[in-house]
């Protein structure tokens, strides 16, 4: 059991639990890109983070049964002891099920996830030096619907609801470029 509100490391051992090695990663890009922005909109920065590093966590349990993701992560979260409020999130996070999302936790979620997967594609091309990603490369390979195919430009967009996109790209590769040692990145 970890506490109602586990911290970074205490939701990283559970995570670690449930998921793959490139998954897990994943999962780390998109808690530092939460913890940005949660830092730009004065919210809740830890806990964002930690909803970041768990999104995911039954991904890899449901395999591609993408009727069951989110639902069974919520499950799990609250058989580990974890808060209502963020298995709720989590829970709601599959946008193939849920949509019309207001909250700025959901939609920074929505953004991040999606993003962090460009960003990291962004860093390869760039010889794995995420520290050499620009506003500008991203924008230009955001445009590119072929390049890093799989990120969903239009849940990138929802942030828009909360902050500009061309902000969001800055604050979403300072978190990047924040764990790139996690990442296995330079």
């Amino acid at each position: 059991m970890v506490p109602e509100k586990p911290d970074r490391n205490q939701a990283i051992e559970l995570l670690k639990k449930y998921v793959s090695e490139n998954l897990f990663k994943h999962c780390i890009a998109t808690a530092a890109i939460m913890r940005e922005v949660a830092k730009e909109l004065r919210e809740d920065d830890e806990l964002w983070e930690v909803i970041g590093i768990l999104h995911d966590i039954d991904y890899d349990v449901v395999g591609e049964d993408m009727e069951k993701h989110g639902i069974e992560g919520q499950r799990i979260l609250l058989e580990n002891g974890v808060s209502q409020e963020i298995a709720e999130i989590i829970g709601r996070h599959n946008h193939m099920l849920f949509g019309e999302y207001d909250k700025p936790v959901e939609i920074t979620l929505q953004a991040a996830d999606s993003i962090s997967g460009l960003i990291v594609a962004c860093a390869l091309v760039k010889g794995g030096k995420v520290t050499d990603v620009s506003v500008k490369t991203v924008k230009k390979k955001f445009k590119e619907k072929s390049f890093a195919a799989g990120c969903d430009r239009d849940r990138i967009r929802l942030i828009e609801k909360i902050m500009p996109l061309e902000k969001f790209f800055e604050v979403a590769i300072r978190g990047v470029v924040s764990v790139r040692e996690e990442l296995g990145l330079s």
